[in-house]
Formats: structure tokens, sequence, C-alpha cells
């Protein structure tokens, strides 16, 4: 049981999000969804600062790329084909992620931090200065896509309640992605070059190509949520491309525990949850939530993801006491 504990909450947990929308106020619903697509896009930077070794400060590119897609495939007086609005955004991430990849993996360290973190600003610039990206105003999105596929329509997005299980239905089937990745031989040269890269590269693996294919990866995800978030609010601004949005789903990585998924979901929601506590007490709620960063590292520095294997210890270390 000890050793299944982990996964018996995160079903938990499952079952918790299936069943809420049932019994919930609709400002909860939303607001839930809001933390399902930042776990999504939390996810996706932990495949790079988890179990890469890659601490990017841009990631936000790639999630506002994607929003800011749907939003200009979009028509002014109709809904989008949800069939070509959705795959257009994912693929814009990623290709945005491969070609900034091909220059950022060239760094390392301090520089690749730095590096990603001017790339997302020139990104967040093109949108900003440019009547490409409505300026600061941003643009808004007024029809949500439509999935119609010749007169059946598999599932409605104007529908809240649809809208929240089509969000909760990506967010595992990213879980289930990553998790298959991560298992397969791709994804043990990925934990080997976290360990140790030299070593790899002396054993023959073009350590740059995984690099490349992991950023990618990651990019296409971060993708997937900001397409998610232009579709449940209906706007986009640049500010979704901004260096704070990179910081705020890296301190969820860092929350949640590297080198977790559950753990970089987990975190997501401690965050949104953290942040609408201190937002209720303070307009400087940055700096209670960096005392909580700063107190997690400190104190937990497993994050959210450690908490279970705390709990069998300190069942365990009861039990030989009684014992």
């Amino acid at each position: 049981m000890n050793s299944r504990l982990p996964l018996f909450l995160q079903l938990l947990a499952l079952l918790v999000l299936i069943a809420y929308p049932l019994y919930g106020s609709s400002f909860y619903v939303e607001m839930l969804a809001k933390t399902l697509v930042m776990a999504i896009f939390a996810m996706s930077l932990a495949l790079l600062v988890g179990f890469t070794g890659l601490v990017s400060l841009g990631h936000a590119a790639y999630f506002g790329i994607a929003a800011y897609v749907v939003a200009l495939v979009t028509p002014k007086y109709d809904p989008a084909s949800f069939w070509f609005a959705f795959p257009a955004s994912v693929l814009a991430a990623a290709l945005a992620a491969l070609v900034i990849g091909l220059f950022v993996l060239r760094t390392k360290g301090i520089y690749f931090i730095m590096v990603t973190l001017a790339f997302a600003q020139m990104a967040y610039y093109i949108f900003h200065d440019t009547p490409l990206g409505g300026g600061s105003d941003g643009i808004y999105l007024n029809f949500k896509p439509d999935a119609a596929i010749g007169g059946w329509v598999p599932f409605d997005l104007n529908e809240p309640l649809q809208m929240y299980y089509f969000i909760l239905a990506a967010m595992v089937a990213v879980f289930v992605l990553l998790k298959l990745v991560l298992r397969s031989p791709f994804g043990r040269v990925l934990a080997g070059i976290h360990s140790n890269e030299h070593r790899m590269q002396s054993l023959g693996y073009a350590t740059f190509r995984y690099k490349l294919a992991a950023f990618t990866l990651a990019g296409a995800l971060a993708g997937v949520a900001g397409f998610l978030y232009a579709v449940l609010f209906g706007f986009v601004t640049p500010e979704y491309l901004s260096w704070h949005q990179s910081g705020n789903v890296l301190m969820m990585v860092i929350l949640g525990g590297m080198g977790s998924l559950a753990g970089a979901a987990a975190g997501a929601f401690a965050f949104i949850g953290l942040q609408e506590l201190f937002t209720d007490l303070s307009k400087h709620w940055q700096l209670l939530m960096g005392s909580v960063i700063v107190l997690a590292v400190l104190f937990m520095p497993d994050g959210l993801a450690g908490l279970p294997k705390r709990v069998i210890r300190m069942i365990n270390w009861g039990e030989d006491k009684n014992g």
C-alpha cells in the first residue's frame, strides 16, 4: 500500500476533478479549468527542467505564440474550425521552439537561461509593438473554435462543462504522453543527459539532437496550453509571452518538485491557489509568493511531489518505534 500511495493520490485527485463540476459553482469550475491549463504548461516545462536539465526562462513564448495563432486564424464574424486552429497553434509553437532551440541549445548554464529569456522577449515585442498582435490591448477571440465534422459535433467548446472536460482530457493526455516518452529509450537518454552529458557524448549519443527534440516537444505542449487558455478566456495579450509568465511557470515546477510530472501539476494547483489567497490579502502578493517559494526550496527540496514519501517514512518510523 505504501509504495502505491502516490498512484492512489493521483487517482483520487482525478476523481475529484471529474466530479467537482457536477456540484461546484461556475466560478470555481472556470478557475479549476484555468488551473488545469497551467498544469499542462507546467508539465511541458518540467520535461526540460526536471528531466533534461535545461532551465528555460523563456517558455512563455510558445504558450503565447499558440494563443495568438488561434486568435489570428479565427475570422472576425465566424468561428474557426477546431481541426484547423488547434493543429495550427500547436505546430506554430513547435516550429518556434525548433528554430529557437537550434540557437539556444548551443549555450549552457546561465547563458542558456539568458538566451532563452532574450528570445522570449523578442517574441513579446513582436506582438506588443506591431499591428499583428493588437498592441498592449491584445486581440479578442469572439468565437470559440467549432469542432463540427460534416454536421456532427463531437464536443462544443461554447458549453462551459464540455470546455472543462475537454481541458481535463487534454491534461490527462499530456500526462500520459510524457510518461510514455520518459519511459521510452528516448526518455532514458534525456535522463542520461541530465545526469552527465559528457558521458552520453562519449557513449556515442548525439546529445544536441535529443535536447532539440525535447525542446521542440516541450514547446508544442506549451502551445497546447496556450491554445486552451486563449479559447477559455476569449482574449490574448502580449503578457502571455512575458518573462513574468515564464517565471510563474518555473515557480510552479519548483513548488511541485523538479523531476515529477504529477509534482508539476500539483505545483500549478498550489501556485494558483496561493495566488488567489494572497491577492485577497495584499496587492503585493508576489512578495508573499516569493517567501513561500523560498521556504519550499529550503524545507521541501523535493517539492510537493516528495510529500507522499515523507508520509510513508513517518508511517514506517512510527511502526518501527511501536514494534
